[in-house]
């Protein structure tokens, strides 16, 4: 969930009240946000002055209209009852303006919207939560500005018609923001990826493409190199009363909801509120002409017998309409019995299904006030599956042995699954990620050794011996299942200290069978049981290994459920643990 910092006492302005901690917290819980924190109560003390306390606040990670303080007062102020939902609409421009899309854009950013506010006030604190703003939605929604690309612009220093063009890096030429020199964008780009600036981040999304996305002016001025930088002949200011707002995008549907957001944020400010004038937009490759944004409340419709089934309630069709207002959504009762036709504004892009309007119903009347109810249609008793069950019984067993659980992560390298425990990969086992982030999680792991040296690793400072454990689940592939791989419960121990300790681990072996009530057999007797053969296995020290193998009642062969014993010093230099150990690990599944 992102966390959004507000002012509080522009927030409780905004708001028209004063709020304990308490009754915000209680506020937020049933408007569906959480209060994390209001720095009021440990004030930061900087040079002697108290700074200007904060609220910290959880949003749903799909509201990108309580980004900011704005949204978050106006979404309030309705919740309550306070304000009516916001009526956001285009308004005519005396001198219309136009910007025009040529072809080469479709090479490397093709989609782009544009709007612009008339007489902002901006103050210092609304000016940060502008850039604010645009900062979160840049880093979540527009995946680091990959899809979605904002720029803003003062546009009394700049003239219209806009082109929007695609040009050689070395033919774009202008001074960047918060630089006082003319770049072109070639030189641009390697400086920012040498300096090693924030905006280096940015430089390989279009670096090695043949053109750059630029916008320009009548007058040949460049606006932005998106998604990298403004110009700084057109940056904003507190002193900026009409914004121009551009959004260059690879994703069109992200582009609809990010311009909607800024203009519906801010639009409060306008000398007219919620007043937004739009742009012509002309696409020279296909000769069409539209008018960006799109304000238009999207039509849908919902059950009214849906919402009250979910819910418990049997409220009427209006009931619900007046709930839903609350949530700044507008419904009518439709001529059709039970259905409502619900109109939903810009800023609500989460809602994509009746389910969604449900449960905004849910929270204008209040998850606590809904009736508490037994299932009419059923009486079931939850119970976990045989498996977990199983995995449960066995880490109890082995923490009353004195062994403490760890809990890795499922994906590690390929190196640390394969090689690092002498092991090749034959290319049929593993699960490897189509893009890994990082060469640390390249693979889904075979094998539950690897997270638990790892942890044995990062504790090898801690008192000898360390005993830990896991019992988690590893990944194999497996073309008979429907999603071409399956999981496989599994055990692992690994005994670390200055002794090998193969005893300690061959006793926890038998203790979890012991527990198991499978009990220790002969191979020549053929009776179900367990017993152990040497093996050559390259993760073990040769001769200090053993398979596990098991017999059930009703398996006609006995199988191979696990290996134990003391691990190759090889293996131990390359998770960097400078003490012997000795490791196990068994699959679980074969004991339901």
């Amino acid at each position: 969930m992102p966390t959004v910092n507000v002012d509080k006492a522009d927030l409780f302005e905004l708001l028209g009240r004063e709020y304990t901690t308490e009754e915000f917290d209680e506020l937020c819980f049933d408007f569906g946000i959480e209060l994390d924190e209001d720095t009021s109560l440990d004030p930061v003390i900087v040079n002697g002055v108290p700074e200007r306390p904060l609220l910290k606040i959880d949003i749903p990670a799909n509201r990108y209209d309580l980004l900011c303080i704005e949204g978050i007062a106006t979404s309030l102020n309705v919740f309550r009852g306070k304000q009516e939902p916001p009526n956001f609409r285009l308004v005519e421009a005396k001198e219309p303006i136009t910007l025009t899309v040529k072809p080469e854009t479709e090479q490397i950013r093709p989609y782009v919207a544009v709007a612009v506010l008339r007489g902002v006030k901006f103050n210092p604190r609304r000016y940060s939560s502008f850039i604010a703003l645009q900062d979160k939605l840049h880093n979540n929604l527009c995946r680091n500005r990959s899809l979605v690309a904002i720029g803003t612009h003062d546009l009394d220093t700049v003239k219209g018609p806009f082109t929007y063009e695609a040009l050689k890096p070395e033919e774009i030429k202008f001074v960047p923001l918060s630089q006082t020199k003319e770049w072109n964008a070639k030189d641009l780009m390697e400086h920012y990826e040498q300096e090693k600036s924030h905006l280096g981040r940015y430089v390989p999304i279009i670096k090695d493409s043949p053109v750059y996305p630029v916008i320009y002016d009548a007058e040949r001025r460049v606006c932005s190199l998106p998604p990298i930088i403004n110009s700084e002949h057109s940056k904003i200011s507190l002193d900026t009363t009409n914004v121009l707002i551009e959004c260059t995008a690879t994703d069109k549907t992200k582009l609809e909801v990010v311009i909607n957001t800024m203009v519906a944020m801010f639009s409060v400010y306008c000398a007219e509120p919620f007043t937004i004038e739009p742009v012509n937009i002309v696409s020279e490759h296909n000769g069409c002409t539209r008018q960006s944004p799109n304000v238009t409340p999207r039509k849908t419709t919902a059950e009214a017998s849906y919402i009250n089934s979910v819910c418990g309630l049997k409220l009427s069709n209006e009931e619900i309409c007046t709930l839903l207002k609350r949530m700044s959504l507008a419904a009518t009762p439709s001529s059709q019995n039970d259905i409502l036709d619900v109109s939903i504004p810009i800023t609500r892009a989460d809602i994509l299904h009746q389910c969604d309007i449900m449960e905004d119903a849910a929270i204008a009347y209040g998850y606590n006030n809904l009736p508490h109810t037994f299932p009419a249609n059923s009486a079931t008793v939850g119970q976990p599956f045989p498996i977990n069950k199983l995995s449960d019984i066995i880490r109890r067993e082995a923490a009353q042995a004195g062994w403490t659980e760890v809990m890795p992560l499922i994906l590690c390298s390929h190196d640390e699954n394969f090689s690092w425990l002498n092991r090749k990969d034959d290319g049929t086992q593993a699960v490897k990620l189509a893009n890994p982030k990082t060469a640390e999680y390249q693979v889904v792991r075979t094998s539950l050794l690897p997270g638990v040296l790892k942890t044995v690793r990062e504790n090898r400072k801690e008192a000898l011996p360390i005993k830990v454990f896991e019992a988690s689940d590893v990944v194999f592939k497996d073309e008979r299942e429907e999603r071409r791989a399956r999981n496989e419960r599994r055990f692992c121990a690994v005994w670390a200290s200055k002794t090998a300790g193969f005893e300690v681990v061959h006793g926890l072996l038998d203790r979890i069978m012991r527990m198991l009530s499978v009990n220790p057999t002969d191979k020549s007797s053929k009776q179900t049981g367990y017993w152990i053969e040497e093996t050559d296995d390259g993760t073990f020290f040769p001769g200090r290994a053993a398979n596990v193998w098991y017999l059930g009642e009703e398996m006609e062969e006995a199988v191979v459920v696990g290996v134990f014993g003391v691990l190759h010093p090889e293996v131990l230099e390359k998770f960097e643990i400078p003490f012997a150990c000795s490791g196990l690990e068994l699959n679980l599944e074969v004991f339901l």
